[in-house]
């Protein structure tokens, strides 16, 4: 496997400043998170990724299946 060494993070530092990871990623297209000196992770820009094609009708069917179990009680609720 080949990788950019330049899209390498650590663990700790994706979880202490995600949002610099996120903005590589939208960068570079993938950014590798190494746990214990080992690849664990992969964080990819999915609107560049060719290898992970997601539409957006999925996307938008992913979101509201999050919303309605997130909020499904005050669904139930407002049905009544």
């Amino acid at each position: 496997m080949m990788i950019d060494t330049n899209a390498i993070v650590t663990a700790t530092e994706a979880n202490q400043n995600f949002s610099r990871i996120a903005k590589l990623a939208e960068k570079k297209g993938r950014v590798y998170v190494f746990k214990n000196n080992r690849p664990k992770l992969l964080v990819i820009d999915l609107d560049t990724e060719p290898q992970v094609e997601i539409s957006e009708e999925e996307k938008f069917q992913v979101v509201t299946q999050r919303i309605l179990k997130e909020h499904m009680a005050a669904f139930q609720e407002l049905a009544k």
